[in-house]
Parts: C-alpha cells; structure tokens; sequence
C-alpha cells in the first residue's frame, strides 16, 4: 500500500461518507501508532478527513490543529453524530474563517471546506483550550478528551479509599493521568509498574503527572498487552467505545488481568454498579470479595 504521509485522517471516518486515500496517516491519539497532530509541521498536507469527538473543547482543538497543519486551500471534512457535536461542526468551522458545505447521511452531519489563507484568534484559543494543561483543582496535568479529565470520578475515588498496600510488581490498566498509580506508588514495596492506556494524551499527562524509576509506561490497547505473573493489577475499566456503552469491553479487561496475573496474585477493580461483572469475576478467580459500594459504584477484590 502506498503511504500517502500529505494526507490525513482522524478516528475512523464512516467509509460512506468520504474517500479516505490508500496510506492516509492516522492521527487519533485512541489508535496506538498514529502520529501526533500536534506534531505536524504547519501547512503541510493536503488534504484532512476528520471524525470529530464529541467534547466541544477536544472537538475544536482537533479541528484548529488541522487546519494549522494543512495547506492553504486544502480540503478539509468533518463528520460527527448529529447527536454528538454534529449538528454544532459547521458553526465552529465558520469561527475558524471558513466557508462550510453542510449535509446529512447516516445520521451525521457532514461539513466540507478548505482551510483558508489565514488563521486567526480563534485558532489560537482553540488550541490552547484543549491542550495538555495543569489542572489546579488535581494538581495534575491533563487534557480534554482524556476521561474525567479535570476531576477525580466517583469509582476512582471509591476505588482510592480502600486500595491496600501492595507489593512485588503490578499494572493499573486504563491507568488515566495517574491518580490511581500515584496511591499504588506510595507503597516502597511495589518494585515495578505498568501504566497502560489506549490514550497517547492520557500517557503524556501520566508521565508529566509521575517520575519514578519503577514505572513503564504503554501506550497500547490494555486487552492486547503482553505480561504475566504479575503480583496485582488495578483498574477502573471503561465500559463505552465511540461513544457507546460496550459491557464486553470491561469484561475483556476483567478476563485480560486474569490472564496476567500470577497464581495468588491479586486484581482490584471498580465498576458501575449496574454491569455484569459479578459472574465473570466468580468464574474467572479463586475468591472475590466486595471491598466498597457506594454512589453507584462497586469495588471489588479478586484473587486468582
């Protein structure tokens, strides 16, 4: 296949909507691999074919960063759920300077345009609204887009007040910006951590946010990674992909930390209290135990 580095893509556009071209290089930060936007030298592709987030602040950063790095006069597509930031695409592009055709299929909206000669405040603004910032309210570096990115979520912070000490060597799959790898890291018993998350800013914000020579930090699809005989693992795991609710998607990170772990090794896990992980953790571990429930959330402890 040709590798056509001039033109990109963001996310997975609906092939009946646009023609993405043979080898157009892949820009979302949720795909292991894809270049940074952010890295792009300015006006240098050709041609740009975004499916828009739905976060205001992370949909128009998205946007302003393509149009910094394509050309001038070069197209641009956007598409997004109408539901989902669709239907708002065409007046953000307007306050970017440009001139917008707009339609509907498959329940999206469709904008088409072309960047125009100049860029203005509004570029600006956009890019420093959504980039990686220092969070005040944590402390912590983060960024729209990444999930709860400005607070601590309730399940965290269930799973927080009841973490024990741990020891030996461990993974936080999903690991966010930190928050709960800060707490497994205050133990000097813990030798080595794994910080995996499908997020490339989550893992910038996590690195910012931790120094300490016994972590690694993936990038990577927590259901793909390779480890084994681990002592503990924690995690707070999704349950929505492109924006909906997929129970097999924590299931797979229930089943992958099983595969991870040693025998006697221990997995602390917190969830919605509504999905179905009960059965799958008694089936999969040789005893669980609820550790916490409280504001819709369940913690649970499972040894293998």
């Amino acid at each position: 296949m040709t590798f056509t580095s001039s033109f990109g893509v963001f996310g997975a556009p609906h092939p009946d909507l646009a023609d993405i071209p043979a080898g157009a290089r892949q820009f979302s930060p949720l795909v292991p691999g894809a270049g940074a936007l952010e890295d792009v030298s300015p006006a240098s592709l050709t041609g740009f074919i975004v499916a828009a987030p739905p976060g205001t602040l992370e949909r128009r950063y998205v946007l302003a960063l393509a149009m910094r790095a394509l050309q001038a006069g070069a197209p641009l597509t956007v598409m997004a759920p109408k539901e989902k930031g669709g239907n708002r695409i065409a007046k953000e592009l307007a306050a970017f300077g440009c001139a917008v055709e707009a339609s509907s299929g498959r329940h999206q909206r469709i904008c088409v345009t072309a960047r125009p000669a100049q860029l203005g405040e509004a570029v600006d603004e956009a890019l420093k609204a959504g980039g990686p910032q220092r969070v005040e309210a944590l402390g912590l570096w983060s960024q729209p887009g990444i999930f709860s990115w400005d607070r601590i979520d309730p399940g965290s912070a269930l799973l927080l007040s009841v973490l024990p000490a741990f020891s030996g060597r461990g993974a936080d799959l999903g690991c966010g910006i930190g928050l709960l790898a800060r707490a497994v890291l205050a133990n000097p018993t813990v030798t080595q951590l794994a910080l995996i998350d499908i997020d490339r800013r989550a893992i910038t914000a996590a690195r910012h946010n931790i120094e300490d020579a016994r972590i690694a930090f993936h990038w990577a699809d927590a259901r793909k990674i390779q480890a084994a005989a681990l002592d503990f693992i924690v995690m707070n795991p999704p349950f929505h992909e492109d924006g909906v609710e997929d129970k097999a998607l924590g299931q797979a990170f229930v089943q992958r930390a099983q595969q991870m772990l040693r025998d006697g090794g221990v997995l602390w896990l917190v969830a919605n209290r509504h999905l179905p992980y009960e059965a799958l953790l008694a089936g999969s571990f040789s005893s669980v135990t609820l550790r916490a429930d409280g504001n819709g959330f369940k913690v649970y402890e499972a040894t293998k």
